[in-house]
């Protein structure tokens, strides 16, 4: 990168949204608050449920639980501020909370596909060392995983927001998206970007792939074994392993489609982010949820139990 004798200007960021047209940007609020609601809604059952019953206190519903939170504060960070783009022309946020959105981004992008990662893990064992499971996987063990997938995200978080705030942004200040993400954010940069975006392809997309490749070749070796070897709860291992390669499926490869690349504008761009960024936690509480014969039975059981509570209450009245 060419260095050049500029000092940061910028102090706030004009994000124009998805669309300047004011009848489809009411639709799309409404379809995203619903979108955005359901997120919470099932993300934050598929939490409870694992708490509540101790059925689900194992390994693999921890992993899930944690899955379940990422995927909330996921979509907290990015899709409040779509809600309120398409309720004006244009959202301005200030140049600090730009890289404070991109930093949470990432950290949290991070963190998930390292669970991802865990949760496969997690499968291997359970089908390849069965008896071996909970002393493999105990509680210590699992704790430690994720932790280091929190702190891993982090890290790679780090780095980015490292390399992006080496650069001069002296203007321009207009976002065509409707957050702040480095891929649009480093073209506002006053100096030659192509190092640098060499290295953040490198830092994200690189990890993307390999990461995705891992999983796939793992899940693959999985789904294998389970088709030649595993005769009691076949099924059951199945819809698990299958719910878990949907979701893999849906976070990497439209963020593969985005960051894997050099940082050029594509029409799809918009469309990619809106699902990995918006829709894809909504779908992974109901992906898991009508896979996991587990975690449906559970669920029915206590709203049951809840509204055997009510109508007990509503009797004593």
């Amino acid at each position: 990168m060419e260095q050049q004798n500029f000092t940061r200007t910028v102090t706030e960021i004009v994000l124009l949204g998805l669309t300047q047209n004011y009848e489809l940007q009411y639709f799309l609020f409404g379809v995203f608050f619903i979108i955005y609601m359901a997120t919470c809604l099932g993300n934050f059952t598929i939490i409870i449920m694992v708490i509540l019953n101790h059925q689900l206190h194992t390994p693999m519903y921890f992993l899930l639980a944690n899955l379940a939170f990422l995927d909330v504060t996921d979509s907290s960070i990015n899709t409040p501020t779509l809600l309120s783009s398409l309720l004006s022309q244009h959202k301005i946020i200030s140049f600090n909370e730009c890289i404070l959105q991109i930093f949470f981004f990432h950290f949290i992008g991070g963190a998930m596909g390292l669970v991802l990662m865990i949760m496969a893990i997690d499968r291997y064992v359970a089908i390849y060392k069965p008896l071996q499971y909970l002393t493999i996987m105990n509680w210590d063990i699992c704790t430690g995983l994720v932790a280091g997938a929190w702190l891993g995200g982090m890290a790679h978080s780090l780095v980015q927001i490292a390399l992006l705030l080496q650069l001069p942004f002296c203007g321009p200040n207009v976002l065509e998206n409707f957050y702040c993400d480095i891929p649009q954010v480093i073209k506002l940069a006053c100096a030659n970007t192509y190092i640098m975006e060499l290295l953040m392809v490198s830092n994200s997309g690189l990890l993307l792939i390999i990461t995705f490749i891992i999983l796939l070749i793992s899940y693959t070796a999985l789904l294998f074994k389970i088709r030649r070897h595993v005769t009691q709860g076949k099924h059951k291992a199945l819809s698990t392993c299958g719910a878990q390669i949907t979701v893999v499926n849906l976070i990497f490869i439209p963020s593969i489609f985005i960051y894997a690349r050099p940082f050029t504008k594509f029409p799809l761009d918009q469309l990619a982010a809106v699902v990995y960024t918006v829709i894809t936690p909504m779908l992974n509480p109901v992906i898991y949820a009508l896979r996991n014969a587990e975690m449906k039975k559970v669920i029915r059981r206590q709203i049951i139990r809840m509204l055997s509570s009510r109508r007990i209450q509503n009797h004593r009245v």
